[in-house]
């Protein structure tokens, strides 16, 4: 956990392309003195991972530590807990919830200094993941795909947006090159007002849905009239989004679905 960390995410459904790149990519990444952080998810995630697991994996759960979801990677979990890191916010014992999991990625984009989506459709919570990296200041990147394939949609989306192309790990590299250290708050500093008074994120979620209307509103709106830190609220967004409540604009606009 002390070594600088890329974060590999990308879709559950993916194709044979895109875990092989996404594997081939961590263990380059690896090798170059990065841990490789995922959610130990379907595709793309357990391929970031059995990539780097012979220089440094951690995997972020959306349940507790020793909640194994998806079931089938129990053996990929045990490499994880014997030669990598397994972490979570939930306590022991919590079982993972549909809506743990978007606000589970602030921790990957968090933990990491760039984010790279290998492949997403446009819906995906992989996207959520970048959303989040960029808001906290991380590099984003995105492998580009055929405009034919569902799951390249995402992430050719997200180059449109302005995220670095990622076609290696020399990319990555790059991107990250004079990167300042993220500073870390000293450990006994209050929080910031903003996130003293965020309140529950669930709380926060259903005020901001009773904001929004069929007019565009922009996100730094949302922020005033909530008080709660941008992190938060775009958080509560794409929870909205991802539940089919709301819908995300370009330009950091928001509307009622």
């Amino acid at each position: 956990m002390s070594r600088p960390s890329v974060a590999i995410v990308g879709a559950r459904i993916a194709s044979a392309a895109g875990q092989r790149f996404a594997r081939g990519l961590a263990a380059e990444l690896g090798h170059a003195g990065y841990a490789i952080v995922s959610g130990m998810a379907c595709g793309i995630d357990a391929a970031a991972h059995e990539g780097s697991l012979a220089t440094g994996s951690v995997a972020v759960l959306a349940g507790g530590v020793d909640d194994v979801y998806p079931p089938e990677h129990r053996a990929l979990y045990a490499q994880l807990a014997t030669d990598g890191c397994v972490v979570s916010e939930s306590p022991p014992g919590t079982a993972a919830q549909a809506r743990d999991f978007p606000r589970r990625n602030r921790l990957i984009s968090g933990l990491s200094q760039a984010v790279v989506v290998v492949e997403a459709e446009m819906r995906s919570g992989s996207l959520i993941t970048a959303r989040l990296a960029a808001e906290q200041g991380r590099e984003v990147l995105a492998v580009p795909g055929s405009p034919l394939d569902p799951r390249a949609k995402g992430t050719n989306d997200l180059i449109r947006q302005g995220a670095a192309i990622c076609e290696g790990a020399e990319d990555v590299l790059r991107a990250l090159e004079g990167l300042a250290s993220v500073r870390e708050p000293p450990r006994d500093a209050a929080p910031p007002a903003s996130e003293a008074c965020d309140g529950d994120l669930e709380a926060l979620r259903e005020r901001i849905a009773g904001l929004l209307s069929p007019t565009p509103t922009p996100r730094d709106e949302l922020v005033r009239a909530t008080g709660a830190s941008a992190a938060r609220v775009g958080a509560a967004l794409t929870e909205l989004a991802l539940a089919g409540r709301a819908d995300l604009l370009p330009g950091g606009f928001a509307v009622k679905a």
